[in-house]
């Protein structure tokens, strides 16, 4: 799977339960950390759990395997590893404390619009 449709397939999984202001940063030339970042917002820790679960598990599903997890012990803010893809899922206040948008605020971004969010 290319890249950037990678990104779009993680984009789906978040939504898919409920995850929102889902964002693409494009970080190719800009970092050797990855190559993009997949960031999202959840109102609680049950839901960044969820979110988190649902990505790991329907990627693991189709034989892509995450290298590295953190922040389950505390789910403010849970990050997934898949080398080119960094999936950062965020309780609303944290990702308003740490804006990564902000501090990656060269990279291209693309805004992931849910059509049926309620929002």
């Amino acid at each position: 799977m290319e890249t950037k449709e990678f990104t779009k397939r993680i984009a789906e999984l978040i939504l898919s339960k409920k995850g929102y202001d889902v964002h693409i940063l494009d970080l190719q030339g800009l970092s050797s950390i990855a190559d993009y970042f997949v960031i999202c917002s959840a109102d609680s820790d049950m839901q960044v759990k969820a979110i988190a679960d649902e990505v790991d598990d329907k990627l693991r599903d189709i034989g892509i395997k995450c290298h590295f997890k953190e922040g389950y012990s505390t789910l403010n803010w849970v990050l997934l590893d898949y080398f080119d893809v960094i999936v950062h899922v965020f309780k609303k206040d944290a990702r308003e404390f740490y804006n990564l948008e902000k501090l990656w605020g060269d990279a291209p971004l693309e805004i992931i619009h849910d059509e049926f969010a309620d929002r």
